[in-house]
């Protein structure tokens, strides 16, 4: 990966700050009950195209901004990865919101297992010993969680995939982070506005819950989406797909907590066990790659 020293902190910087704020955001989505979720998902579709629109429109003219799209292959591309972060985003809402919160921090536990696969296949990144041990005590930890689950837990395996998927996605596309979300949200943005129309005509809307505090916080959903998307797309064109995935055990892990002590939400000792066997491989993982970077970005100092 030719990159400097310094994009490469800076992309850790930005990969940091998104998994805190991923961590933490289920607060914020609890805050909106009783708003329907799926009222929430389509306010959130229409409201981050609308603020990536006004921030890109800083930067660039409306014929910068939507001049790549010409080419077909770019605009499939985001058409499709549109699709797939909007799948993410509903599933994890709908999670939060019915109390799965426990499952969804299983479903990113798992995904920086599909990540790191995809690189090694995709991308041509190899495998050290550090990130082949830490990948697979994490993979042992996961199969123990899915028969403990006695059933196939499929909030956390669609998380995982989605985000998976997307991840690569936005490894192989080279537009800005901003113009990447006016981009990805463009196709649904429309549809968007046509079905909150309808569902606040109707009485169905966020309006009809009669809280306008609860209101004008969901509005903010946009930008609280928008920002660590943003920073997670600068990071993805800086970092390796292993810091990609590994380090996304960050997010989850604050996910877990607040799910068990704020939200209320119950553990047993197998599963807290097999977290703990998680945390144990990525303590190795983290050896590895302390290790990489004092090879090759401390060289010559």
């Amino acid at each position: 990966m030719n990159i400097t020293r310094d994009e490469y902190k800076k992309g850790l910087v930005a990969l940091i700050s998104t998994l805190l704020m991923w961590g933490f955001l289920p607060i914020y989505w609890q805050m909106l009950v009783p708003i329907s979720s799926w009222v929430i998902i389509i306010y959130r579709i229409l409201t981050v195209f609308l603020y990536s629109l006004v921030v890109a429109r800083t930067k660039y003219t409306f014929g910068e901004i939507f001049g790549p799209l010409k080419d077909r292959k770019t605009l499939v591309t985001f058409f499709f990865s549109g699709l797939v972060i909007t799948a993410n985003w509903s599933i994890f809402i709908y999670a939060v919101n019915a109390n799965h919160v426990v499952q969804t921090a299983t479903g990113y536990y798992i995904e920086p297992l599909v990540i790191c696969l995809i690189g090694n296949i995709v991308f041509k990144e190899k495998f050290t010993k550090y990130n082949l041990t830490a990948i697979i005590i994490a993979a042992v930890a996961v199969v123990i969680l899915l028969i403990h689950f006695g059933e196939m837990p499929t909030i956390a395996l669609l998380l995982a995939f989605t985000f998976g998927l997307y991840s690569a996605i936005k490894k192989s596309v080279s537009q800005p982070p901003i113009l990447s979300m006016v981009y990805e949200t463009m196709f649904l943005a429309p549809l968007a506005l046509v079905a909150i129309l309808y569902l606040e005509g109707t009485g169905q809307g966020a309006l009809a819950v009669g809280d306008m505090g609860k209101y004008c916080l969901m509005l903010l959903c946009g930008l609280l989406t928008l920002i660590p998307l943003t920073l997670f797309a600068y990071a993805a064109q800086r970092v390796p797909m292993f810091h990609l995935g590994m380090g996304e055990f960050v997010a989850p892990t604050i996910t877990l907590i607040l799910g068990i002590t704020v939200l209320g939400e119950s553990i047993d000792m197998t599963e807290t066990i097999c977290f703990l066997i998680i945390w144990f491989g990525l303590a190795i993982f983290t050896v590895g790659e302390y290790k990489t970077y004092k090879k090759e970005y401390t060289a010559g100092e």
